[in-house]
């Protein structure tokens, strides 16, 4: 690990005491109301990248479990009829999208001669949920360490980079708060990434696009069912997402309950600070040896497979309302 760590420096070297406190720092001043999830991004990628980070093998655990509790806590701002409406809408896209991103995904694999377990890696995380597909269905393939860093690598860059791009071209091309809902939902590859650019974008955009994305990550469980049988795995070793059930109890609770009115908007504020804090952890995590590490056919792979579902998704929004 302190290899690793080492390796990560690009410009100084301090000694540990002071890089845990540049962290924390930044860490502290990612709680406030100066910063944002895609400035939080950054931070992650700049502390990383120039200092290291300090406390990089809890980094994957500690962004897991924010992130389930920062999507919960949403939840607790959210309506149940209009979740189920914004579900139902989405249903379609969702189905094809998988199909569809799922199949190419298969072809460019072979084109680019890719090793068969990362590529339908990234294609499952392109087509699902990123990194939440990735960890439920690696097991199932039983891929190596490399091949599943290597996915996740893909998918992280990407999506640091749709954090951005998503919402400059939504105002770009005039999208309303329910089309950027559902295109960012459907062509994004985290659920981070997705409610960071969504709540961006708008109070509406935010609770379509964390509506349909979680209904989107159970697909999860169909196809790493298929995934078991294509690799001929009878382990059964799947992971089921149970936070999206804390959700919408969170989200029932928010519509029936009349006490939720006063405490749910606090429970959305810390939830949104969660997430912010979700993101500078991400960024973290991006040092140079992710990067390195990730190889240039893997990334060509992801860069396609993500253009595609982008712009079919978008096409597919505007022209055929």
């Amino acid at each position: 690990m302190e290899t690793h760590q080492k390796e990560s420096f690009i410009f100084f070297k301090v000694n540990a005491k002071l890089q845990q406190l540049i962290f924390a720092a930044l860490l502290l001043f990612c709680t406030t109301i100066f910063v944002s999830p895609p400035i939080a991004l950054v931070l992650g990628l700049i502390v990383a990248n120039l200092f290291g980070h300090p406390f990089l093998e809890l980094n994957h655990k500690a962004t897991n479990y924010l992130l389930q509790f920062s999507v919960v806590g949403l939840g607790f701002g959210m309506n149940v009829h209009s979740a189920v409406s914004a579900g139902k809408e989405g249903l379609l896209f969702t189905i094809i999208s998988i199909v569809s991103t799922l199949i190419l995904g298969t072809f460019l694999g072979k084109w680019f001669k890719t090793d068969k377990e990362t590529s339908h890696l990234i294609s499952c995380g392109t087509a699902i949920c990123g990194g939440s597909a990735i960890a439920a269905i690696a097991p199932v393939i039983k891929s190596n360490e490399k091949q599943t860093s290597v996915a996740l690598g893909v998918i992280f860059i990407l999506n640091s980079v749709a954090l951005f791009l998503f919402p400059a071209v939504g105002h770009w091309l005039d999208l309303t708060q329910k089309e950027f809902g559902l295109w960012c939902a459907i062509a994004i590859h985290d659920t981070s990434s997705v409610v960071g650019a969504a709540s961006k974008f708008g109070p509406e955009a935010l609770q379509i696009a964390t509506t349909v994305k979680l209904a989107r990550a159970l697909w999860i469980i169909p196809v790493a069912l298929i995934t078991a049988f294509i690799f001929k795995n009878k382990s059964g070793n799947i992971k089921i997402p149970y936070f999206i059930g804390l959700f919408v109890l969170a989200m029932i609770a928010n519509t029936y309950l009349p006490e939720m009115d006063i405490i749910g908007p606090h429970f959305v504020s810390v939830a949104k600070i969660g997430l912010t804090i979700t993101m500078f952890l991400i960024g973290a995590g991006l040092n140079r040896n992710v990067l390195k590490s990730v190889g240039l056919k893997p990334l060509a792979q992801g860069i396609l497979l993500w253009t595609f579902i982008a712009i079919a998704t978008l096409v597919s929004i505007i022209y055929l309302k």
